[in-house]
């Protein structure tokens, strides 16, 4: 890479995102659809900071009568348009704090891995805002859940080693995540707050695998391109002669109730 890669800028990323980025646990998509009264086809998705569509899609598949995807990122959301070519989605230029989307045109609106670039208080009132009544705003994330797995325990150790004052931005088990449930409780436009867990595994190629690194944004940005790729030495090496790596991911969700008022 020739270019400066810029903290929340993902236009660099777009392809990585799109050929290894893995999807949500389908167990949560279930209880999600479960809060909305059972029936996906009657209710309206907005999936907002959509990137590729990897959720945009999970919704569509679910059988949402509509799913509108927003992006702000020309990349990403071109890229998610070419991944969606045959999925019935509608993409749109937008971000978490300005969406440019009707007012109560929406039962569900999602943030999938990205809520943690919005500020929260312009983001939840634009939610609110796009929401009907008794709709739901859902956060989401889906990190490895490497507790299962001493081999990745010790490659994401590493991390530390290269860069001890590391601060993660996108993982859901720290920093904002640690206080969602109270915040988005504490708003006043939400009344009902449930955190939901799924997980799911997969077993991909060591390609695969170190791809998922490459489209990770914030640890590319605060170690550098020569540091990170000796990240990814380290990570090749500990995996050895294996050709394939069985990953625990774990889908969290934050469902918030929009008040009824």
């Amino acid at each position: 890479m020739t270019s400066t890669l810029k903290h929340g800028d993902f236009t660099s990323l777009a392809e990585d995102y799109s050929k290894y980025r893995e999807g949500y646990a389908p167990s949560v998509l279930s209880a999600l659809i479960g809060l909305l009264g059972g029936s996906a086809e009657a209710c309206d998705a907005v999936d907002v900071g959509a990137g590729t569509g990897i959720w945009s899609r999970m919704l569509a598949e679910a059988g949402f009568r509509s799913v509108t995807s927003v992006d702000p990122n020309d990349t990403m959301r071109a890229t998610g348009e070419r991944d969606s070519a045959h999925h019935d989605i509608i993409w749109r230029a937008g971000s978490g704090e300005d969406t440019g989307l009707p007012s109560a045109s929406a039962d569900l609106v999602t943030m999938a891995s990205s809520f943690h670039w919005v500020d929260f208080d312009k983001g939840t009132q634009e939610f609110s805002r796009l929401l009907r009544p008794g709709g739901w705003f859902v956060a989401l994330w889906n990190p490895r859940y490497i507790q299962a797995s001493p081999l990745l325990t010790d490659i994401e150790a590493e991390l530390e080693r290269l860069k001890p004052d590391m601060k993660r931005v996108s993982s859901a088990r720290q920093g904002l995540m640690d206080e969602l449930s109270d915040r988005l409780a504490a708003s006043p436009h939400f009344d009902d707050v449930i955190l939901l867990e799924g997980r799911h595994h997969v077993r991909q190629t060591v390609d695969h695998y170190i791809g998922v690194w490459r489209s990770v944004n914030d640890v590319r940005v605060q170690l550098g391109e020569e540091k990170f790729e000796q990240f990814l030495d380290y990570a090749r090496r500990r995996i050895g002669d294996a050709e394939t790596v069985e990953t625990t991911y774990l889908t969290r969700a934050w469902a918030a109730r929009r008040t009824t008022a």
